[in-house]
C-alpha cells in the first residue's frame, strides 16, 4: 500500500513535472509518438522514485541509490536490470517500476540518434543519483555528503558553489533535453555535448533553484533540504537565482533550435513563479526581481499558468 500511495502521490502532486516533460517534445524537428511516450514514462518513473525514496529515507542513503538506479537502467537497454527494492522497506509494486523501465528501454532504442546521445544520457543519469542524498534525514550528514559528492565529481570547477553543482545534477532536465535531441535524424556528438553542457548545470540548476525558492517556507517548516537556504540571505539568493536564470536563457539560445529551448526555459520559470507561495507578501519584491530576470515571455505566461494550477488543483507548493 505504501508504494501505491507513493505512485499516486507522485502523479497527483507532481503533475506539473509531467506536463513540463511533455514540452520537451517540441524541441524535436518532427512529432514523435515514441519520444512523447518516453518522456512521460521517464518523468513518471523519476517522480515516483523521488517520492518513495523520501518515504524510506530513514533506511539510509544506500536505499535511495538502489532505487534511483532504475533511472540509469531505463535508458541503458543492454545492461542487466537491478533489484531496486533490495534495501527498501516495501517491495511489491505490482510491476510498476519494471514496466516503466521496460517502456523507456523499448522507446529510447527506437529513437534515430539515441546512439549519439547515449554516453551523455548515461553521465546525466549517473550524476542524478545524488538525489538519494537529498533525503538524508540528518542535515549535517546530508550537507557533508553533498559537499563531498560535488568535490569528487567537479573537483576543479569553482564557477558554482558545491550545493549548486548538486542542485543542477539532481534535476533530470538534462536527460529530457538529450532524449528530445535523439528523436531527430542525423544529430551529432557536438550537438549532444553542447546540449549536455547548457543543461548541466545552467538550465537544470535554474529549475532546482526556482523550485526551492517556491518551497522555501514549506521546506523550512518540515525540515526538508532547501537549496535556497544555503545562501546567506534572501537578497543574496534572489540575486544569484536571477543571474543563473539569465545564464540559462543565454545557454538555451546558443543551442540548435535555440528558440525552442529558450521558450521551454521561460515556461519552466513561469511554472515555478506561478505558485501561490511566491505571491506571499514577504516574497513579492523578490519574485518581481526573478520574473524580470526570466524575461517578458515568463511574465506573459504566469497568469496562464496560475489558471492552469487552479483548474488542475496544483495551487499548493
Amino acid at each position: 500500500m505504501a508504494l501505491r500511495a507513493d505512485a499516486l502521490e507522485a502523479i497527483e502532486r507532481k503533475r506539473a513535472n509531467i506536463d513540463g516533460a511533455v514540452l520537451f517534445s517540441t524541441i524535436a524537428h518532427r512529432r514523435s509518438s515514441e519520444l512523447l511516450r518516453l518522456l512521460v514514462a521517464f518523468e513518471v518513473l523519476a517522480d515516483y522514485l523521488d517520492c518513495t525514496s523520501e518515504r524510506g529515507a530513514w533506511v539510509g542513503v544506500q536505499n535511495g541509490r538502489r532505487l534511483h538506479r532504475a533511472l540509469i537502467d531505463a535508458l541503458a537497454p543492454d545492461v542487466a536490470l537491478s533489484d531496486y527494492y533490495a534495501s527498501h522497506p516495501w517491495r511489491e509494486d505490482a510491476g510498476f517500476v519494471g514496466g516503466l523501465v521496460q517502456t523507456c528501454r523499448q522507446t529510447c532504442a527506437r529513437l534515430p540518434s539515441f546512439n549519439v546521445v547515449q554516453p551523455f544520457v548515461a553521465r546525466a543519469t549517473a550524476l542524478a543519483q545524488v538525489l538519494a542524498v537529498n533525503h538524508e534525514e540528518n542535515p549535517r550528514r546530508r550537507d557533508a555528503l553533498l559537499r563531498a559528492w560535488a568535490e569528487a565529481h567537479f573537483p576543479r570547477n569553482d564557477e558554482l558553489a558545491w550545493f549548486e553543482w548538486t542542485g543542477g545534477a539532481s534535476a533530470w532536465l538534462t536527460v529530457l533535453a538529450l532524449l528530445a535531441l535523439a528523436a531527430d535524424d542525423g544529430r551529432g556528438v557536438a550537438e549532444a555535448r553542447a546540449t549536455f553542457c547548457a543543461y548541466l548545470p545552467w538550465i537544470s540548476l535554474t529549475g532546482t533553484l526556482l523550485d526551492s525558492y517556491g518551497d522555501r517556507d514549506a521546506d523550512l517548516a518540515s525540515g526538508e533540504h532547501s537549496y535556497v537556504a544555503h545562501y546567506s540571505t534572501v537578497d543574496a539568493a534572489t540575486e544569484r537565482i536571477g543571474a543563473v536564470t539569465r545564464r540559462a536563457l543565454t545557454e538555451a539560445w546558443s543551442l540548435h533550435n535555440g528558440a525552442r529551448h529558450r521558450v521551454l526555459v521561460s515556461a519552466m520559470a513561469a511554472m515555478y513563479l506561478s505558485k501561490d507561495s511566491v505571491r506571499a507578501s514577504q516574497w513579492r519584491a523578490h519574485t518581481r526581481v526573478l520574473i524580470r530576470a526570466a524575461g517578458p515571455l515568463t511574465r506573459l505566461l504566469i497568469p496562464v499558468l496560475r489558471a492552469w494550477r487552479i483548474v488542475n488543483k496544483q495551487q499548493a507548493t
